[in-house]
């Protein structure tokens, strides 16, 4: 997570709201919490000062780390500042006054940690290192089988995961970043060729994009011309959730995937929580209730949200925890598949062939299903059908229940716990809940 200086937002709400005798200020809303500590900034914007505490406003970006993520967040109410202004405001932050990841003042882990395959820290050693310094984010979010895929990065920062996912999709594939700072756009533009002389491409397979993610086609993109799209910590802080998930989905080809990490809440959040400058910049105040997910995804026609990594996350701050209350937040990783219109689907027993890099032994598809290699697994039928029609179908062998496999042990991936789709359960029941960091993800924590 990255911090803003409390003054930006500041000067932000002064340049609207001026007081008596020509002195910004702003002017606290009934009920709303209001920080106002020292003199506002408005002309300069400065990153706080190391241990400046309270004088801090959280922002999230390109997994927590795009400005993509702070520019569309909005309530529609008084408490937060207007779209465009807060647009603004974070655009001269990313893109003018923090030079290098070495700038933010801390660095917040929030994601579910997991172990980063071999061939994905080989990958970030070649990232070069301006695009590395220049990434705000906390983490990295790179499904499976990604050879030849065409992939969309939703608030790609500086690139340094298009530059990552480009290696790995191969001269054949190919990656889209977009975001919405042109300063940092055209980072990730600088150092095209740089990788791909580095990967020995002969024809650059990545491309950079300024724009916003709640309207895709008017940078171009087309539909179903994709068969991964991913994001970081984005979505919560996108006033109209179901239009971006809407977005992704149309961009999507059948059989493709939607794998993103983002900020989840056990409840429906108040209005002092939803309203709360502070929490709303720490991708606590737009969090979405967790059932919310399935309701969205099905209204779009995604299938079942498959819950794959989750992580409690913590505040410790006295003042942060009175106005939280009873709410607890989460932060998940989630797969939502986009697939076909097609028959009835049947439960299925699904043989793992091994083959995908860095994954040969054992796939971790999500929290319920684990496929070892040459094991016999029994399915139900949305997961039958996502192995059916997704990328991973060349992975796997599949007959109907009934149909002869190969004499083998027949094994049930889920165990005693049953289907965990709640992400509360599954980072309870993790042995170790807490964020971890790794030396091996340069520029973030672990993913």
């Amino acid at each position: 997570m990255i911090r803003l200086p409390w003054n930006l937002l500041e000067a932000v709400a002064g340049s609207r709201n001026p007081r008596p005798g020509g002195r910004r200020g702003g002017v606290r809303p009934a009920g709303t919490t209001w920080y106002r500590l020292g003199k506002p900034a408005p002309q300069e914007i400065r990153p706080a000062r190391p241990g400046a505490g309270p004088r801090e406003f959280a922002a999230c970006g390109t997994g927590c780390g795009s400005p993509q993520v702070m520019a569309s967040r909005g309530q529609g109410d008084m408490a937060a500042p207007r779209e465009a202004e807060i647009r603004k405001a974070v655009q001269t932050y990313y893109g003018q006054v923090l030079k290098k990841s070495a700038d933010l003042q801390t660095s917040a882990c929030v994601t579910a940690a997991r172990l980063v395959p071999k061939h994905i820290r080989e990958a970030l050693r070649n990232v070069h290192e301006e695009v590395s310094s220049r990434y705000y984010g906390c983490g990295l979010v790179i499904p499976e089988c990604l050879e030849n895929c065409w992939i969309l990065d939703l608030g790609s920062g500086s690139g340094r995961d298009c530059y990552v996912l480009s290696q790995l999709v191969g001269e054949t594939g190919h990656v889209t970043g977009i975001d919405m700072t042109e300063s940092q756009v055209e980072v990730a533009k600088k150092y095209i060729e740089y990788h791909m002389e580095k990967y020995g491409f002969q024809t650059p397979n990545v491309t950079f994009l300024h724009g916003y993610l709640e309207n895709l086609e008017e940078t171009g993109i087309k539909n179903e011309s994709y068969d991964i799209v991913i994001s970081n910590c984005v979505i919560n802080l996108v006033p109209n959730k179901q239009a971006v998930l809407q977005e992704a989905y149309q961009v999507l080809k059948h059989g493709g995937e939607l794998y993103f990490s983002d900020v989840y809440a056990n409840l429906e959040l108040p209005e002092e929580i939803r309203t709360h400058r502070i929490l709303w910049g720490e991708c606590l105040g737009g969090a979405l209730y967790w059932k919310d997910l399935a309701v969205l995804a099905q209204k779009i026609g995604f299938c079942t949200p498959r819950l794959v990594t989750a992580n409690l996350i913590t505040v410790q701050n006295k003042e942060l925890e009175r106005v939280i209350g009873d709410c607890r937040f989460v932060s998940a990783t989630f797969r939502l598949f986009k697939l076909p219109k097609t028959g009835p689907a049947e439960r299925c027993q699904v043989i793992y062939n091994g083959g995908i890099t860095g994954h040969e032994k054992e796939l971790i598809f999500d929290a319920n299903f684990t496929f070892k290699e040459g094991e016999i697994v029994e399915v139900d039928e949305e997961t039958a059908a996502i192995l059916k029609n997704s990328r991973f179908a060349q992975n796997f062998l599949i007959r109907p229940i009934g149909e002869k496999l190969p004499a083998c042990s027949v094994s049930s991936a889920l165990g005693s716990k049953g289907i965990i789709t709640d992400p509360f359960k599954l980072a309870g029941e993790s042995d170790d809940v807490k964020p971890r960091c790794s030396s091996d993800v340069a520029g973030g924590c672990c993913p």
